[in-house]
């Protein structure tokens, strides 16, 4: 038997792999197959369908923040869009924020300035109806 080789060194590190006798592995892959025969690959640990499981994974995981993300979204359309077409378009998109709001924390943040412009205007709204209606008494 070769006596084995000394291992490349980096500095004072190993690099892993470079040893002789971790280059070949299947003596240990024979061993384990023959002590071991229900180990072989089943059908759903296949390669092909490694992604497909794990985008299922990913969605079983974040199922909930996916419906959320795509129902609000849907709904700041809608409300983008009544913006220009009749309806009310700015309380649909205060709805699809508040949709997105128990998900994400910048929909949550841009609710809370929405709203606060919504409360200037309405002060600032009663102001001049408030004005007017004094001015007019007198």
């Amino acid at each position: 038997m070769a006596e084995p080789q000394p291992s490349p060194r980096r500095g004072d590190r190993r690099i892993w792999g470079d040893d002789p006798e971790e280059l070949d592995a299947s003596a240990v892959v024979e061993h384990v197959e023959t002590a071991f025969p229900d180990v072989g690959r089943r059908w759903h640990d296949h390669p092909f369908f490694v992604p497909f499981k794990a985008v299922g994974m990913f969605i079983k995981r974040s199922g909930k923040r996916i419906a959320v993300t795509v129902v609000g979204g849907f709904v700041v359309l809608v409300g983008v869009a009544l913006l220009v077409l009749p309806g009310p378009g700015i309380l649909v998109i205060i709805a699809g924020l508040a949709i997105l709001a128990t998900e994400y924390v910048w929909a949550e943040r841009l609710l809370r300035m929405a709203k606060e412009r919504a409360v200037q205007a309405k002060d600032k709204v009663i102001r001049k109806k408030s004005k007017s209606d004094d001015g007019g008494s007198t």
